[in-house]
């Protein structure tokens, strides 16, 4: 597919990276020349230096042959407009925008569209940052917590401790420990490693746990692989941007929650918009603040504004002071790799939890979610199964008969309004929405050809 890319920065950086690596040709247009030769030189790219919304630099950019535009400036009106004069000038077959600001976001339907600017997908980082954190906050001990069948189903990573009744126990022992069988074990890796997921395969503390569950079966199944812990209750944020402010603004009628941020005339207008929130001037990092705000007592300390350093160092602090968890956006991935196995809990990318939202749109097939997982080497997808058992390779087989590249699993099949945890003797209808878990995403076009209908199907 022929892609351009307007913004260079974290989001369309590692979209490039990302995309690159499947085959796609792809164009990266931004105003920083530097930025741009640095990425060039890490990847098989174009770039075109210049504004992202000018109709020269977009011509330049390959705009009359793209498939896809996908708008990520750093500036919701350069991404408007880029996406107009894409659509009007060169006639761009798909246009997807980055919209951070709410005002934009509260009017969507108004504003996109064929009656409005020709978008055919809206993308908020910030929200989905957001949704991303507010999902770790809800099921205390996750790693990762990700939606799928609007919201029905999730798949939880998770990493086992002393008290779980699972731990060193076999996979074939689960169903003695569940009260159901709605729980799946989708993947398990071991260090860096995904290991064979066979019944005689025990379950070690320290291993990195993927299971997929209902929503409503998310704890029990929590609870055998780890002590259930007491829900959280007490939030501190750090950083009272975009992300800062949604999150507190989501929690605040359920939880006691603390926002602070060194920009006074922010914190005023924080203190104006959110009811309960209790809003503090400051340094997120003072150890003094930390104390007298009873840092001991809080559940969760999240670390939220937009400098990598600030949000490592007010997080390390938080910890050394009694803080249950703590939280901390990275953008840099060299540090995610450098704090792994620190104090911080939790390193939360935006570019990873962003990614999946954009893929989805350009995966070939019927691909309804994506969400990327362990820095995009792994990824778990939602696609649809059409055809029949004459034209699909999937369709009217037992699960057991269908051949899945190594290290592919699925998780769950979704059909109408019933939720399938499959076994070796489940059949795949058409229409149901299969959860696929790629331990390799470099196994995904295997996976996609394998749900491709044959070309006799209409």
């Amino acid at each position: 597919m022929n892609i351009i890319i307007l913004g260079a920065g974290q989001v369309g950086g590692t979209l490039a990276e990302n995309l690159v690596r499947e085959n796609n040709d792809i164009t990266l247009v931004d105003t920083n020349g530097k930025r741009l030769r640095e990425l060039q030189t890490k990847l098989d790219i174009r770039t075109v230096t210049g504004a992202a919304s000018y109709p020269s630099v977009l011509e330049q950019a390959g705009a009359k042959d793209a498939d896809m535009l996908i708008a990520v400036t750093s500036s919701d009106e350069t991404n408007l407009v880029a996406c107009q004069v894409s659509y009007q000038l060169f006639n761009t077959p798909t246009k997807l925008a980055r919209i951070r600001s709410q005002e934009y976001l509260s009017q969507q339907a108004a504003l996109f569209g064929p009656q409005g600017f020709p978008i055919d997908y809206c993308i908020s980082p910030e929200q989905v940052v957001t949704e991303y954190v507010r999902r770790l906050i809800e099921y205390p001990g996750a790693l990762q917590v990700l939606d799928f069948a609007h919201g029905d189903l999730r798949l939880v990573a998770i990493r086992p401790y002393f008290g779980g009744p699972l731990v060193g126990k076999n996979l074939g022992s689960l169903s003695d420990y569940a009260s159901n069988d709605q729980i799946k074990i989708a993947a398990i890796y071991r260090g860096n490693r995904s290991i064979p997921l066979e019944e005689s395969t025990v379950i070690d503390i320290g291993d990195e746990v993927f299971f997929i569950a209902p929503q409503q079966h998310i704890r029990e199944a929590m609870a055998i692989l780890r002590r259930a812990e007491e829900p959280y209750k007490r939030i501190m944020i750090a950083g009272g941007g975009n992300i800062g402010s949604r999150l507190a603004a989501s929690l605040e009628d359920e939880c006691q929650v603390k926002i602070i941020d060194h920009n006074i005339d922010r914190c005023r207008a924080i203190a104006e918009r959110l009811n309960k929130t209790t809003v503090l001037q400051g340094d997120a990092s003072d150890r003094e603040l930390l104390i007298s705000e009873n840092i001991e007592y809080t559940d969760v300390f999240c670390a939220l504004t937009n400098d990598d350093e600030v949000n490592i160092m007010s997080c390390l602090q938080a910890k050394r002071l009694g803080a249950r968890q703590v939280m901390a956006l990275i953008t840099r991935t060299a540090y995610v790799d450098l704090i792994e196995g620190s104090d911080i809990d939790i390193a939360i990318s935006p570019q990873q939890a962003t990614i999946g939202s954009i893929l989805t749109h350009i995966r070939q097939g019927d691909i309804v979610n994506v969400h990327s997982l362990r820095r995009g080497a792994a990824e778990a997808i939602e696609i649809v199964a059409h055809g029949d058992k004459n034209t699909s390779n999937v369709v009217g087989k037992y699960l057991h008969q269908i051949k899945l590249p190594k290290g592919a699993t699925i998780g769950a099949v979704v059909r109408e309004e019933q939720m399938i945890i499959p076994n070796h003797e489940t059949v795949i209808e058409p229409n149901d929405h299969i959860i696929v878990f790629l331990a390799d995403k470099r196994h995904l076009q295997d996976v996609e050809r394998l749900f491709q209908v044959n070309i006799t199907y209409i």
